[in-house]
């Protein structure tokens, strides 16, 4: 099971991981649930703030900094809101695994984000339902599933997020760690966000473009922490993503990898 010591450690990571991948939107929620912001049976939260370098959209060679606050708060009924997790209910008593509900939001998409996306439109901001489940291994290793449902043009694109973490002490008040993901989506999703309809094509004379769903993008993390006392944590690190065949293949896709960097601190409370 995870060491309670570094929760909150745990918590900054695995936001950052979710911020990095998530990059169409300043105010990006994370794709999987980590409920780290208080002891096992306590209530408690966290709040901070993190500084991202990442892509316009995912697929762009335009880049951006941008700053985003982090505040979650979980209960000990299960219950768990923030702009990182969304809202839901962890219906697991267990230290070493966790599986609920949540409804979380797509931000969407902004054809005012980068000159690549003038005449396509905009796509607007969506709920999602979802569901999560967080197993962890041992008190460093944790894998991690969750499935959206509600982003898109039409309101029924599916993602489905699967990773694992694994964290090491470098010393007293620092912490190593490392991340692996990846991102299946449905044709619905593929084709709003990666997609180029005939009334698009005619806007931007950008080939028509109908991708399948699939294998969306894989991601590689490295991160470390410092502790500074107690309660607040500093947290560094960079995201490298790749692109799968189809996104890839997009007229929309200008750099298929990218490397997103993050700073972050958090309070815990």
């Amino acid at each position: 099971m995870t060491n309670p010591t570094f929760r909150p450690f745990c918590a900054t990571l695995m936001l950052a991981l979710g911020l990095s991948t998530l990059t169409s939107a300043a105010l990006a929620q994370s794709d999987t649930v980590q409920l780290q912001s208080a002891a096992p049976g306590k209530d408690g939260g966290r709040v901070g703030l993190a500084a991202v370098a990442t892509p316009r959209y995912q697929g762009s060679d335009q880049r951006g900094g941008m700053l985003v606050p982090l505040l979650e708060y979980q209960w000990a009924n299960g219950w768990f809101a923030g702009f990182g997790n969304g809202v839901g209910y962890n219906f697991s008593q267990r230290q070493d695994l966790q599986y609920g509900l949540r409804i979380t939001a797509d931000f969407g998409r902004s054809e005012n984000r980068a000159s690549a996306l003038t005449g396509m439109g905009d796509i607007e901001p969506k709920a999602q339902w979802g569901a999560f489940a967080n197993f962890y291994l041992s008190r460093e290793l944790a894998l991690n599933a969750s499935v959206r449902y509600g982003a898109g043009v039409e309101s029924d694109g599916t993602q489905m997020d699967v990773g694992a973490s694994y964290s090491t002490a470098l010393a007293p008040q620092w912490r190593l760690s490392m991340g692996l993901a990846a991102t299946l989506t449905n044709a619905s999703y593929m084709r709003s966000y990666f997609g180029v309809t005939p009334a698009q094509s005619a806007a931007t004379r950008y080939a028509t473009y109908t991708p399948d769903g699939g294998l969306r993008d894989a991601r590689a993390s490295l991160f470390v922490t410092h502790q500074i006392n107690p309660k607040t944590y500093v947290t560094a690190g960079v995201s490298a993503s790749a692109l799968a065949d189809a996104a890839k293949n997009s007229p929309l896709t200008r750099q298929a990898s990218t490397v997103t960097a993050l700073l972050a601190t958090s309070y815990m409370f």
